[in-house]
């Protein structure tokens, strides 16, 4: 088993997909596509990799469908209604406004513009233009500017401050126009990690969104990122944040696998000793993960960000089973960590999609026994 786990780890940072896999009594091996032993996904009715959908991490077929007429119309305006009727406290209004503000981000990265053709996103600038009261608009543009600075930008940069500096005055009016609202908060907090603030003006911005939404799951996610080791903080930060999130998480609330999420930001670079992923830390980090997941409303749109999670640590940890109980949740839409943080979301999500079915049937289960 020990050289599955190199493997693993050899095609996850170079990108190159492993064929899939099959059962055997030596354990789980990998053999060519087309293999008549290997273990296939579709027989779960799972999708094709060129089928999965990487834009989002679970369905909001009202926010696909706005977002197709918004880029063929280039009318801004679709966008402005759906969010209006959206409530400001929820998750989904802060999903719509980074989806809105992504789209946007990557018309304008495939189509900069030029003498006789029209930038990309113009749709948001009109909508700023056209509509300069609207808070929805002034969030987007707000979560824009963070985007390109992440996007196009270093940190450190004179370019990422200057672009991040024109997003914190963007959230500030955002914030203006909606009094009690927490999304411009929270897309401040983006700002925050990238101007390194220190932590007592953290502290107060992280005060403010408490005070407007206490168990916003995106916002607690947001904020977790600063207290990492990578950024402003530490592990010891970190782990302590997202556990005290997870103490006083509300029944049914997610904010019960914050721990899990701290736990994947502190993953070692290259990590090859199976043990890790079965130690106390990580498997108390998945039980917490796994209650919130059972306990939380069917339609809460943060559930699907945390199975996401939970498949790969459950692959990881060998727990094939669970591993597949996630996966028929999710399978379809790849748009959340980790496999967001690769060039490949679909195809990295394969990968451990293919690892959990082989595991799943080289321990005597198959389609016939998997709960749905």
């Amino acid at each position: 088993m020990e050289i599955l786990w190199v493997l693993m780890a050899l095609a996850m940072f170079s990108m190159v997909l492993l064929p899939v896999l099959r059962r055997r009594r030596a354990g789980i091996q990998l053999v060519s596509p087309g293999d008549p032993d290997a273990a296939d996904p579709a027989n779960y009715g799972f999708l094709r990799q060129e089928e999965l959908d990487v834009r989002m991490p679970g369905p909001d077929q009202d926010l696909l469908d706005v977002l197709d007429v918004v880029q063929r119309t280039q009318d801004y305006r679709a966008a402005a209604q759906l969010l209006a009727g959206t409530e400001k406290e929820g998750e989904t209004r802060w999903q719509r406004v980074q989806a809105f503000a992504g789209a946007a981000s990557l018309e304008l990265q495939q189509r900069p513009g030029g003498v006789s053709e029209t930038p990309g996103g113009q749709w948001l600038r009109v909508w700023r233009a056209e509509a300069p009261k609207d808070p929805g608009g002034a969030a987007v543009h707000a979560e824009f500017l963070v985007q390109q600075a992440w996007r196009t930008s270093t940190p450190g940069t004179d370019d990422f401050r200057i672009i991040m500096e024109e997003a914190k005055a963007a959230c500030a009016e955002a914030a203006l126009l909606a009094p009690g609202d927490p999304i411009p908060y929270i897309i401040e907090l983006s700002v925050a990690r990238g101007l390194a603030y220190p932590q007592p003006e953290f502290e107060r911005l992280w005060l403010t969104i408490v005070d407007r939404a206490p168990a916003h799951m995106g916002a607690h996610l947001a904020a977790l990122h600063y207290w990492c080791e990578k950024w402003h903080g530490s592990r010891e930060l970190a782990y302590s944040f997202a556990e005290a999130a997870a103490s006083r998480a509300p029944q049914g609330s997610l904010l019960a696998a914050m721990p899990l999420f701290a736990v994947f930001e502190h993953l070692p670079e290259v990590n090859l000793v199976r043990s890790f992923y079965q130690s106390e830390v990580v498997t108390k980090a998945i039980h917490g993960a796994l209650f919130a997941v059972q306990s939380a409303r069917p339609d809460d749109p943060m559930l699907a960000h945390v199975r996401h999670l939970l498949v790969f640590f459950l692959v990881r940890s060998e727990r094939w089973a669970e591993a597949m109980a996630q996966l028929v949740h999710v399978d379809g839409h790849v748009g959340a960590l980790p496999w967001t943080l690769t060039s490949d979301p679909a195809g990295d999500y394969a990968i451990f999609r293919a690892l959990a079915v082989a595991g799943y049937e080289a321990n005597g289960g198959s389609p016939a026994t998997l709960l749905h």
